[in-house]
């Protein structure tokens, strides 16, 4: 592959993902800002979630009908941005929450498909995704840090703007990248034959319980930490060793799935992310162990997604790809993201902390449980690596 669509494909992903360095450890911080409570927090937070029920599947059915990927991503890069204007004049929950629902619900459109376009480019190389992918946690790292330092500078009502500037600077990188012409069409009959086999369903309900765990981490783990003493520098911290821990994991992703198959890792993986929301939970005020649980983060998130790449590119054919990525993407930060964003608002209130990341934590036990069971692929890491 040549240099420059290497670096066209990595610089998309430095820049969606340093949106989601400003949007995911702050926003809840800035909604905060307006007095709304945890249930309406956790509740603003599930829209951008529950965007992507909807969204991904839709986008992804019209980019396997007409081929038109890199429009597709064009589009919803600039509605993105369009849309996201219109926050600057809100401030009631409900003005907030139709924002929200605008922009997420074209932004949840680019991901699904641009993941597609970057395992087309890459063709017989699809070992290579991980370390284009990885540009995107280096986003978020750069982000994170960048932001938390500037939050204990300026004021949180300043986010949007920063949040803006990216929104512009992903559409940009888009009309940099080239689609491929495809001709083929997806085939509804085949998708559906595929979806219904009990080892994909098994896989859907592993995604979607991952991401309801992951839930009261991106909507109150910034709002624990600083309730605790932690600066907004130090939380942006925090953060960051995540990110760089799985940026050492998407380094040597293609290895370890060579080496210990994607059943394993994926078994492993689970366990590690139970480990880390309990220990989250039990003993946040912790430095040490707070910076240890977020080096966890390197397979609760990015291990897990690398290997959820790996088995939608396997389970699916190559006609129903975009429907299969858009699937993964739904279901699990979709279903399971809005339901965890809910559930821990409700259960933070009610229940507090350490209740709400024990939830987190059986969610991924059950997840250990399905995937010991069902999850089999045959020979998946040589055939698709």
């Amino acid at each position: 592959m040549k240099l420059n669509t290497y670096t066209r494909l990595s610089g998309f992903y430095f820049f969606y993902f340093s949106l989601l360095g400003a949007l995911v450890p702050y926003w809840s911080l800035y909604l905060k800002s307006f007095g709304f409570d945890a249930e309406t927090i956790g509740g603003l937070m599930a829209i951008l979630m529950a965007s992507r029920i909807v969204a991904p599947n839709l986008w992804g059915w019209l980019a396997d009908r007409t081929g038109q990927r890199i429009r597709i991503v064009r589009y919803g890069s600039f509605f993105t941005c369009l849309i996201f204007v219109l926050i600057f004049w809100q401030e009631s929950a409900l003005g907030i929450a139709l924002v929200m629902l605008g922009f997420s619900f074209f932004w949840n459109a680019v991901l699904p498909q641009f993941e597609v376009l970057t395992l087309i480019h890459l063709g017989e190389k699809s070992e290579l995704y991980s370390r284009i992918r990885l540009w995107g946690s280096i986003g978020f790292i750069v982000t994170v840090l960048a932001i938390g330092w500037l939050l204990d500078v300026i004021d949180i009502r300043w986010l949007p703007w920063l949040m803006l500037g990216l929104m512009l600077l992903i559409w940009l990188s888009s009309l940099f990248v080239q689609g491929k012409a495809l001709t083929r069409h997806s085939d509804e009959s085949g998708f559906m034959q595929q979806l219904l086999r009990p080892q994909i369903i098994a896989f859907f309900v592993i995604c979607l319980l991952i991401q309801f765990s992951h839930g009261p981490y991106y909507t109150f783990y910034s709002v624990l930490m600083e309730s605790l003493g932690y600066s907004r520098a130090e939380i942006g911290m925090l953060w960051a060793v995540g990110v760089i821990a799985e940026v050492i994991v998407f380094i040597y992703m293609h290895r370890l799935i060579g080496r210990f198959g994607l059943r394993r890792l994926m078994i492993g993986s689970l366990m590690l992310c139970v480990l880390r929301w309990l220990l989250i939970g039990l003993i946040p005020e912790n430095q040490a162990l707070m910076l240890f649980a977020q080096s966890l983060h390197a397979v609760s998130f990015g291990a897990l997604h690398a290997i959820g790449i790996a088995l939608v590119h396997h389970y699916f054919s190559p006609a129903n790809h975009g429907q299969g990525q858009a699937m993964f993407s739904s279901v699990g930060f979709g279903v399971g993201g809005a339901l965890g964003a809910l559930c821990s608002g409700f259960l933070w209130e009610s229940l507090g902390a350490a209740a709400t990341f024990i939830v987190a934590a059986g969610a991924v036990s059950l997840a250990v449980l399905c995937a010991t069971i069902w999850i089999k692929p045959e020979n998946c890491a040589n055939t698709n690596r």
